[in-house]
This record gives C-alpha cells, structure tokens and sequence, in this order.
C-alpha cells in the first residue's frame, strides 16, 4: 500500500470518528436530564406538578435533593415508567412539562390523550371515544382540576386505566383519530367532567352526578 493511500485511509477513519462523536454530542445535547444534585426552573417546575398531584411533600424551592429523587420514583412506578428517580425526556413527557430540546409542540398531548381514550373507551362507539378525550379537555379548562392534559390524566384516582394494566396497552387506531377530534373542539359530551359505566361503577357519589347524555356504556355527566 502506498504511502498516500495510508494517508488518506487515515484521514477517512479520522473523520468518521469525528463525525461519531458529533452525532452523540448532538444527541446528548437534545435529552434534558434532571437528577440529584440539579437545580433551577426547570426542577422547580417538576417539584411542582408532583406536589400538586399528591407525590412530593417537601419544599418547592428548585434544588434537586433527596425528597425530589424519591418523589419522582413514587411518581414513574405509578406511572409505568422506568424507574430511575431521574427526570428525563420520557418522565417530563409524562409530567406535562415540554423537554427543551424537543422544538415545542403537542404531540406529547396527543399520544397521552389518544392512550388514554384507548384504555378507557376500547371497543366504545366512536362519539363516545371523542366524548372520553373531551371530558380530559373540559376538565383541564375546569377550575377544580389540574390545568394540563398530563396533569388531569395522572392525577392520583382519576382514572382506574392508570392502575389496571389497560393504560400500557397499544393504542387504538381510532384513539389517536378522536384525539384529535376532541383538541380541535368537538365535544360530544357537551361539556362534561365525569363519565362512567353504570355496569361496572363501584362509587354511589358518580350517580348523584346530574347526566348530561349517554354514548355506548358511558354516562356522561356535569
């Protein structure tokens, strides 16, 4: 082999090599990473939406201490996630909280909302797959509940999908369908905040809700 050829072999692995190394810096650089230890906004932002749905107890003062870490372990085992007691892109995501790499936008909303009609109105008629979706919205609007689709879907009680194994399950075609629907505005519930189904409601208080309409299974209710 020529001296010139082992030159520009040379020169070739070189730059592959920087290039590797570029892409994992960009990678890096784009994955927002909260743990022990961190502090500012950002954590006090999360120490604040995990106060507010019932899983930390401690300061809201932005230092990412002992009391953070495990509040967010309680919160991703809760929530199926991997549990770490780090907040990265996947555990913002479930928190409501845009990571900033991410060039800001509601496809986050979408695929939470779309996964939660899914487990909740599986094999529901479509009205009433919208109707689920529209529910979560009023209630984000709704003095009495959080104000996020994150924040109403996982606050601690709201829906029993969280906890019987139905909110992991693939997510329906149609869901992601009246996803939509119900961002853009159409509200087959006229306006409500609650629905069940009478078959297999266990609660005596949901039947003094006044009833607003019925689609499929669901009552829907103000």
């Amino acid at each position: 082999m020529s001296a010139e050829r082992k030159r520009l072999l040379i020169a070739l692995a070189i730059l592959f090599a920087v290039n590797i190394f570029i892409i994992a810096m960009a990678q890096n650089a784009s994955a927002d990473l909260y743990k022990k230890g961190s502090s500012g906004a950002a954590v006090r932002e999360i120490q604040t939406r995990l106060k507010n749905w019932g899983y930390y107890f401690g300061a809201v003062d932005g230092v990412y201490g002992s009391k953070t870490e495990e509040a967010v372990r309680y919160f991703q085992r809760k929530n199926g996630l991997s549990v770490d007691g780090q907040v990265g892109n996947l555990t913002l995501a479930a928190l409501g909280i845009q990571p900033t790499g991410s060039g800001g936008n509601s496809s986050g909303d979408l695929q939470l909302l779309a996964r939660l009609i899914s487990a909740e109105a599986r094999g529901e008629p479509y009205t009433g797959q919208v109707a689920v979706g529209a529910v979560v919205l009023n209630r984000v609007e709704h003095p009495s509940f959080p104000n996020s689709i994150s924040g109403v879907i996982y606050q601690p009680g709201a829906f029993s999908c969280l906890d019987d194994g139905q909110f992991d399950q693939p997510v329906s075609e149609s869901a992601y369908r009246a996803a939509r629907d119900a961002i853009n505005g159409y509200d087959p519930s006229y306006g409500a905040i609650y629905y069940f189904n009478p078959a297999t409601a266990t609660s005596k208080w949901i039947w003094s809700r006044p009833l607003i309409v019925t689609i499929g299974n669901h009552r829907f209710c103000s």
